[in-house]
């Protein structure tokens, strides 16, 4: 039996040796790049995520996210600007609760690299506390012939611990938009590159006495797009994002059709129009995304589900995550009636 919490030991460190994970991953600005902070047409940002994957396995992960950044000092005629964020997540995994709850503190320097483009480099630092509730796990040995009594004892050892650590990354952005602006719609045209290195000083992690493990750095990329198809209300958003850490990596690929209800105009800007997406992303090899979103200017809130198509789908019959997002922004005429900044 003492091989079997080995195994849970061994199953749990790698579990918590890899990031947590979401699906719709453009909703999860600082997650993705630390250069997102701040990296918005507006000037207050925050978004709510959750995240409920392996149903099939008794909700075996669950994951809740909150982020809040702002463009700080951003001026109309201005070269640059700050942006800084908060991002709070928490994870849970089990009936032993195995999880990291961490906070990261984010700066970015932005500045505008020609009238319809700009550049973006920040660092992040955080905390984070990883932690299991092992005495909620119930063994073989304590089965008394018709049930388990959780008053027996289990002959077991964890040697786990809780441990807090420091973590550092880093992460760049560049934007062009190229915006023609009308009294009636948009016809927009921007593409944002962007690219990040988490856990740069690859914090160790004590799973247990004397463990020196050290968290893999993960790696970054993404792009993504804004193309309006001129005459028509309707959009094509796509994105590709690379993400890497030690030996896993995963590629995921799509788009959303965007449909604008609303157009937005010279004095309110393009985050006044109202518009409802739907996408389907493909995570290479693993998983089949449809999404749908809603946006209602300042306010938007989004859905997603992931079909599991890979070799596991015989035990999750597909039932990969459901994932929710809530997000406020506040957009650059908000606070001052002008022309807004051409996507800047």
């Amino acid at each position: 039996m003492k091989k079997v919490a080995y195994i849970l030991l061994f199953v749990s460190s790698l579990g918590l040796a890899q990031d947590i994970h979401f699906s719709q991953i453009q909703e999860c600005p600082l997650w993705l790049n630390p250069a997102n902070a701040g990296f918005m047409n507006g000037y207050f940002r925050a978004v709510a995520n959750y995240r409920n994957q392996w149903m099939a396995m008794g909700n075996a992960y669950q994951t809740m996210a909150v982020s809040v950044d702002a463009a700080l000092l951003k001026k109309d005629k201005g070269k640059g600007y700050l942006g800084v964020g908060l991002f709070v997540f928490n994870d849970a995994a089990g009936a032993a609760k195995i999880g990291t709850t961490q906070g990261q503190l984010h700066i970015n320097g932005i500045i505008k690299t020609g009238d319809k483009s700009k550049l973006g480099g920040a660092v992040y630092v955080g905390f984070n506390q990883n932690k299991a509730n092992y005495s909620s796990l119930t063994f073989g040995t304590q089965y008394n012939g018709k049930e388990i009594d959780n008053t027996l004892g289990t002959g077991e050892i964890a040697t786990y611990h809780s441990f807090m650590a420091t973590d550092v990354g880093a992460g760049i952005n560049y934007e062009f938009s190229s915006a023609k602006v009308q009294m009636l719609r948009d016809d927009i045209f921007s593409l944002k590159i962007g690219a990040a290195v988490h856990h740069l000083n690859r914090p160790v992690q004590k799973f247990s006495t004397g463990s020196e493990y050290r968290l893999p750095m993960r790696f970054v990329g993404n792009i993504q797009a804004r193309i309006d198809i001129k005459g028509t209300k309707v959009a094509i958003l796509p994105s590709v994002i690379y993400l890497s850490q030690a030996t896993a990596s995963e590629i995921t690929v799509g788009t959303h059709i965007r449909y604008r209800f609303k157009n937005p105009t010279k004095v309110t800007g393009v985050k006044s129009e109202t518009s409802f997406n739907i996408g389907v992303y493909y995570r290479v090899k693993d998983a089949v995304i449809p999404q749908i979103n809603v946006d209602m200017g300042k306010y938007a809130i989004g859905l997603g589900y992931d079909l599991n198509i890979s070799a596991y789908k015989q035990v999750s019959k597909m039932q990969g995550g459901f994932e929710v997002y809530l997000k406020f922004l506040m957009p650059d005429d908000a606070l001052f009636k002008r022309k807004r900044e051409y996507s800047l």
